[in-house]
């Protein structure tokens, strides 16, 4: 009976990572780049994050070794007047892509332990709602950079 047991819960744990990595499966980020700023000024990030599955992904969370904090933000402009706020999730549509451009969602990067070399890059683990994670690399630019 015992091993039956384990046998089940076994079985229950490899299905339940199995799900857990499938939506990673079906996401992709790319054209990453963060602005280098002085370590003790905040920075921002930037990347696309494709979806070429069948469910909407929701992003809830980024983590960077070279920053201490990575807060998914975003800005908005009503008329002449413009707020930026945090952000608990973002939602990648199914087979679309979620930009995170200045403007708009962003990255706020604070924390950094030492200055950012322009012309290095730098890992991102994006972090989404099912617990699946995918990661990518970010170029890092000078901070006049306002896109790609």
């Amino acid at each position: 009976m015992k091993k039956t047991t384990l046998i089940h819960a076994g079985m229950l744990l490899v299905c339940a990572l199995a799900a857990s990595g499938a939506q990673a499966a079906t996401l992709e980020a790319h054209d990453c780049w963060i602005r280098s700023m002085p370590a003790s000024l905040p920075s921002s990030g930037y990347f696309v994050v494709s979806n070429s599955g069948d469910k909407p992904a929701t992003l809830t969370g980024a983590e960077t070794p070279a920053f201490g904090m990575a807060m998914l933000h975003k800005s908005t402009s009503n008329g002449s007047t413009s707020t930026m706020s945090m952000v608990e999730s973002a939602e990648v549509p199914a087979h679309g892509t979620l930009a995170f451009a200045p403007s708009g969602y962003h990255l706020m990067l604070e924390d950094a332990p030492k200055p950012l070399k322009v012309g290095t890059t730098i890992p991102l683990k994006l972090t989404f709602a099912d617990q699946s994670s995918i990661e990518t690399t970010c170029a890092v630019k000078p901070a006049s950079t306002l896109g790609k």
